[in-house]
């Protein structure tokens, strides 16, 4: 089996070479032949159950993050006259609360008889604020608003990797994590595919703009999935045995924990934290997230581009989605690919591409086209979150805690910048504001080379101990 553990490639151990056929063979190949029968059994399971709830809620988790921008190009701005920096503002608050409670919510999902309620009980919460952000009268309303919704969705994206990683190994975590992934990028997408219906269709309908129905839309869309999520997500393998998993398939998970070397939940202490501080996972992982939380933020406001040209409501909400799409297409097939190939080739070469976006976004006076082609261009960072997470769940898979420690540092670190960057970066309003960037983009740029640097830095270093 081909993997990264990290990769059997990047140890210096040989590879056989896989034609066009074979390496198409493998990315589809989720239950190999070698496998037994009752562990391919276990395997589709675990798909029905984890992937299932985990797509829908990531799924209704973006479209609830990413629904203020697009309520904002779509009637908010003018309503509650917002010709400052408020767009930046409701993002801080999101981001605050997503930061403060990163690592609580990850040392909680990280306990068995907690992990398969935490996320499913989170979701119903903010999916009540997500329909009360719809009756907003004033923009202090909704700075509180998305200040509940940062807090509630905080645990949801590191959470699932560790879960994912809990249960699957190798090849395997790879390309479930990468299929898990799209759902980020297809809840953007359809976010702004759902604003301009409702701009279209329901703009005075029961007395409220499009903007305020998108709210109700998505609170529709975040419910049931919470509901789904009670009765068919599994938590990790010492969490109450849902009624679909036999005894049998619990004792088979348990072994297989043991046969990848992945080790099962013990105390939760202090040690954890003396033990994980003297090891390089932490400072190497947390500055690549920094990194790429940083170098990320632009390329999720074409919108303000397309609205400072001049293009209709409808397309400022809909031409923004070939970026998603882009993204969905990068993420998929870049985590599959990296269960075959060396991780390290596929962050280059995605790496690149955005370097390359980053450079049309600084010279700025280029043709359209080239601005819409480096702007989709940026899609292909799709690949690199699910590669990076994926790489922590592989590398530190001997220690548990330490692995959810890792991963909500890395949210929590990471999204911190998301606090006080933006307001110095990437301002909205202003001669530096969006969508120019004056200062963002050369920021953007030294970033994406950090980021490449320090995920190189880590295989480096994995494959010296």
């Amino acid at each position: 089996m081909a993997a990264l553990e990290v990769h059997e490639a990047e140890k210096g151990q040989p590879k056989k070479r896989l034609g066009v056929f074979g390496l198409i063979k493998e990315i589809f190949n989720w239950y190999p032949g070698e496998y037994p029968k009752e562990e391919k059994k276990l395997l589709f399971k675990l798909d029905v159950s984890i992937l299932v709830f985990a797509c829908l809620c990531f799924f209704v988790k973006y479209l609830d993050q990413t629904n203020i921008s697009n309520a904002y190009v779509s009637g908010l701005k003018e309503e509650f006259d917002l010709y400052g920096n408020q767009l930046n503002y409701l993002n801080i608050c999101y981001f605050t609360a997503y930061v403060v409670f990163q690592i609580p919510g990850m040392l909680l999902i990280s306990r068995p008889k907690l992990a398969r309620w935490l996320l499913p009980t989170l979701e119903i919460l903010w999916g009540v604020v997500t329909f009360a952000q719809s009756r907003a009268t004033n923009i202090n309303q909704l700075y509180a608003m998305r200040f509940l919704v940062g807090m509630l969705e905080a645990p949801v994206f590191a959470a699932t990797h560790f879960i994912l990683g809990s249960w699957y190994s190798g090849p395997e975590l790879f390309k479930r994590a990468g299929t898990w992934f799209i759902c980020n990028p297809l809840g953007s997408m359809v976010s702004g595919y759902l604003q301009a219906a409702a701009y279209k269709n329901l703009s005075g309908v029961g007395g409220m703009p499009g903007w305020r129905w998108l709210f109700i839309i998505d609170g529709i869309f975040t419910i049931p999935v919470a509901l789904i999520g009670f009765i068919i997500f599994p938590g990790v393998p010492d969490s109450p045995r849902p009624f679909f998993l036999s005894e049998g398939d619990i004792a088979l998970a348990r072994e297989r924990l043991a046969r990848y070397k992945i080790r099962r939940p013990g105390p939760l202490n202090l040690d954890v934290f003396k033990r994980s501080l003297k090891r390089w996972h932490i400072w190497i992982f947390v500055f690549c997230y920094i990194c790429m939380i940083i170098s990320n933020y632009p390329s999720q406001y074409m919108n303000l581009w397309l609205k400072a040209e001049g293009y209709s409501v409808v397309q400022v909400n809909q031409l923004p989605t070939v970026v998603n799409a882009v993204t969905i297409v990068a993420s998929w097939l870049g985590s599959s690919l990296a269960a075959i190939w060396p991780s390290w080739t596929l962050y280059t070469f995605a790496s690149l591409c955005c370097l390359f976006s980053t450079l049309c976004m600084i010279i700025w006076t280029i043709p359209t086209g080239l601005k819409f082609f480096a702007w989709y261009l940026f899609g292909v960072s799709g690949c690199l979150s699910p590669i990076l997470y994926s790489t922590v769940n592989t590398i530190v898979k001997d220690d548990s805690e330490e692995r959810a420690l890792i991963m909500g540092a890395m949210m929590t670190f990471g999204y911190s910048f998301n606090i006080w960057v933006p307001l110095l970066a990437f301002p909205t309003a202003g001669y530096d504001g969006a969508p120019r960037w004056r200062r963002g983009y050369p920021m953007t740029f030294v970033f994406y080379f950090f980021l490449w640097a320090g995920f190189i830095t880590a295989i480096v270093l994995y494959r010296r101990r």
